[in-house]
């Protein structure tokens, strides 16, 4: 019996172990595609918080900007019963049921990127990121200092909410006329796109680096109007940096991704051991990227950093 007793002791002991191995401390629910040169340098801060915080991490995402997917997503996040989930929240309508439900379950809620003038509204304890409109009020301003009379603003993302914050802040930073032009992600189309509207502008604002300012950027050297049309993005990329460094741009704003990556996590691990928890908007931007800052900032991005 003695035997019998120490045999069923282990099993449990070892199913105990087990189960606590592959318990999931966090998980990361992003609308970013990890292969994605913005979402690469998040998934970066997300990895590396959870090596220095000694936590388990798991970061998911749709396969494109789909919030069906992605709600989907939050829900088997919440069956898991995770410590904590970090969320982006780029459509709160059409997460919030998720989102309430894990908050419902008592799994505590951390938005970052996108969301910063939702999350409240949703129960979720806090945001880290950048208030969109206002970065894209400032974007404009730095736009209508510099000259600018008429102006196209790129959304590759139709139907994020926070990217039609930033163009609504930009033209009202602008002062002038603003044309939106909604875009598919595919750098092909959105250089055609904005090719075809190169004669009516004299700036250009683009919503993500990577992707609709690079593309912007082969338009206007195609053209051959790289300075006659002022060029500013949102977010970076090592390419979009080179081109602020030669000149080519006028500015990238900088929300520094990694940091909404990285922070959440920490949160979360200090959340889990001492129960602290920070209320409203955590801060990670808007900062400026200039030609006469942008070479300082190309070997961090080099890394993954930035």
């Amino acid at each position: 019996m003695r035997k019998i007793y120490l045999s069923i002791l282990a099993i449990v002991c070892w199913t105990m172990m087990s189960v606590a191995a592959f318990a999931i401390d966090v998980i990361v629910v992003s609308h970013g595609q990890a292969n994605d040169p913005f979402w690469s340098v998040a998934k970066n801060g997300v990895d590396s918080a959870c090596k220095d915080m000694k936590i388990s991490c798991k970061y998911t995402a749709p396969g494109t900007f789909d919030m069906v997917e992605m709600a989907k997503l939050i829900d088997n996040a919440v069956s898991q019963n995770p410590k904590g989930i970090v969320i982006t929240l780029p459509d709160a309508a059409a997460l919030g049921k998720s989102v309430k439900a894990a908050i419902a379950a008592g799994i505590p809620v951390i938005s970052m990127n996108s969301g910063s003038d939702d999350f409240a509204s949703l129960g979720i304890s806090a945001h880290v990121g950048q208030t969109e409109f206002e970065a894209g009020v400032g974007g404009g301003q730095k736009m209508k200092a510099a000259g600018g009379k008429k102006a196209l603003c790129v959304n590759h993302e139709v139907g994020n909410v926070a990217l039609d914050r930033r163009c609504a802040g930009f033209k009202k930073g602008f002062g002038g006329p603003v044309e939106i032009l909604g875009t598919s992600n595919d750098v092909t189309e959105i250089e055609k796109a904005v090719a075809a509207k190169l004669g009516g502008v004299d700036t250009i604002l683009t919503l993500g680096a990577g992707l609709s300012g690079e593309a912007a950027l082969k338009a206007l050297e195609a053209a051959g109007k790289v300075g006659k049309i002022r060029l500013g993005t949102f977010d970076m990329s090592p390419n979009m940096l080179k081109a602020a460094a030669a000149g080519k741009v006028e500015f990238l704003i900088d929300q520094q991704q990694y940091l909404q990556g990285y922070l959440p996590v920490v949160i979360f691990a200090q959340y889990i051991r001492w129960g602290t928890m920070p209320a409203g908007v955590v801060m990670t931007g808007p900062g400026f990227v200039t030609p006469d800052n942008a070479s300082k900032v190309i070997k961090w991005a080099a890394q993954g950093y930035r």
